[in-house]
C-alpha cells in the first residue's frame, strides 16, 4: 500500500547541502541553524567544514552528512576510503559516494563494485548513498548501475551531484525506483527548485532530496504553509 504524505513530510526528507567551492563558515553556520529549526534529514559538507557541522548539529536529530568522492567519482577506492575514516573521525554519519561513472561507461561493473563496497565496508554500517549521475548515462546504464549499487550494499541510489549539466527527473526516479528492491531507496538531487517539484518526485518514488540551503530555506516555508491549508 502506498504511503500517504502530508506536505510537512517533505521538510523531513531535505538533505541541505553546503558544497559550493565558495561556502564559507557563515554559511554553514546559517545552514545548520536552519536545519535544526526546520528539521531537515542532514546537512551535507565538503571535509573541510565537517567537524564544524557535527559541533552545530551536535543533540540535534539532523544527521551530519559527507560527500565522499565528489564531484567527480574517479577518486582511486584507497582515496575514498581515506575519506570515509576522515569523515567518520570529524562526525560524519552518513555518506554520499560519487559513482566512478567513467568505469561503468567502459563496462567494467566490478572495478564500479569493487569501489562501492569499499565505501560500505569503511562506513562500518553508515548510511550509504551513492551518485550515479543520471545525465551522463544511457537507461541501461542506470539500471546496470542500481543493481550493482544494490549489490554492493547500499542504502539509497541518488540522482546527481548538482555539479552535471542536469539533475533529478520524475523519469528517472521512475526508473531508479524500478531497478532496485524496496530494502534501497532512491535520493533525488540537482536542479530541484520548488516544493511543486519534490512532491512530484516524492510520488515517484524518491524519500530524500538534495537540496542547496537558499532553496531548502524557501520549500521548507511553502510545505508549512501548504501543511496549513
Amino acid at each position: 500500500m502506498s504511503t500517504i504524505y502530508k506536505p510537512q513530510d517533505v521538510i523531513h526528507m531535505i538533505d541541505v547541502s553546503c558544497l559550493k567551492p565558495e561556502t564559507d563558515e557563515a554559511l554553514v553556520r546559517q545552514t545548520c541553524k536552519d536545519a535544526v529549526q526546520y528539521g531537515y534529514a542532514a546537512v551535507f559538507a565538503m571535509s573541510a567544514w565537517l567537524p564544524l557541522t557535527a559541533s552545530l548539529l551536535r543533540g540535534s536529530p539532523v544527521k551530519v552528512g559527507a560527500s565522499i568522492g565528489f564531484p567527480l567519482g574517479s577518486h582511486s577506492s584507497l582515496v575514498k576510503v581515506f575519506e570515509v575514516r576522515d569523515a567518520i573521525a570529524s562526525g560524519g554519519e552518513e555518506l554520499d559516494m560519487q559513482m566512478n561513472v567513467g568505469a561503468l561507461k567502459s563496462g567494467n561493473y566490478d572495478l564500479v563494485k569493487r569501489d562501492i563496497q569499499a565505501v560500505v565496508e569503511a562506513g562500518q554500517g553508515r548510511l550509504v548513498k551513492v551518485i550515479l549521475e543520471t545525465c551522463l548515462l544511457t537507461d541501461d546504464e542506470k539500471r546496470i548501475a542500481c543493481e550493482i549499487a544494490e549489490s554492493a550494499g547500499v542504502d539509497f541510489v541518488k540522482t546527481s551531484s548538482g555539479f552535471a549539466a542536469s539533475g533529478a527527473t520524475v523519469a528517472d526516479i521512475c526508473l531508479m525506483r524500478a531497478s532496485v528492491s524496496e530494502r534501497v531507496s532512491v535520493k533525488a538531487a540537482g536542479g530541484i527548485n520548488s516544493f511543486d517539484q519534490v512532491w512530484e518526485l516524492l510520488n515517484a518514488g524518491a524519500t530524500r532530496f538534495g537540496i542547496g540551503t537558499a532553496k531548502a530555506l524557501i520549500i521548507a516555508q511553502e510545505a508549512l504553509t501548504r501543511q496549513k491549508t
